[in-house]
């Protein structure tokens, strides 16, 4: 059993209906804790046509592929945090050019949230593996790798492959 502590004043929270919903409030002062969605960021970077994919190597969905991706952190927009991940998952610099979609999902095991999708130019860097991928590849929309990601990786990668996005 999980126990949670208030915030505000450190108090062990309590579980409680509250607007229809069952929420943690601190019955010392009466803060309420609203469980809120996360917030991802991912790229699209293409090559020559194809679409530059990374396989995971942990889990959730270790050995499945997905695009440059990762949570923003509370200090940067989700442009920002797009740029980062990018950097810090395949040694690329991007420039973010547009804003392609936003996809919500609910089978991630850390949490529901929303992807936020991103066409990337790459200005700069080599592409380099990180600790969390085991390999990269471009893929063409009809060699896509069958194991994709969940978390809105899957559904923007196969709208990329449906042209959605050209």
């Amino acid at each position: 059993m999980k126990q949670h502590f208030c915030l505000m004043c450190g108090s062990q929270m309590v579980s409680r209906e509250i607007e229809d919903r069952p929420r943690e409030q601190c019955p010392q002062c009466g803060w309420i804790y609203y469980q809120q969605l996360k917030l991802g960021s991912a790229v699209l970077i293409e090559k020559d046509g194809n679409l530059l994919l990374l396989q995971r190597s942990y889990q959730p969905w270790k050995g499945s592929w997905n695009l440059p991706a990762g949570y923003v952190e509370v200090d940067e927009t989700p442009a920002q945090a797009a740029v980062r991940e990018v950097r810090e998952e395949t040694g690329l610099e991007v420039e973010i050019s547009r804003l392609l979609n936003t996809y919500f999902f609910d089978d991630d095991p850390r949490g529901n949230g929303l992807l936020v999708l991103y066409r990337g130019i790459v200005v700069g860097g080599q592409l380099n593996g990180s600790g969390e991928s085991t390999a990269h590849a471009y893929f063409s929309a009809d060699s896509l790798p069958e194991d994709l990601c969940g978390a809105g990786h899957s559904r923007a990668i196969l709208a990329w492959a449906q042209g959605e996005f050209r």
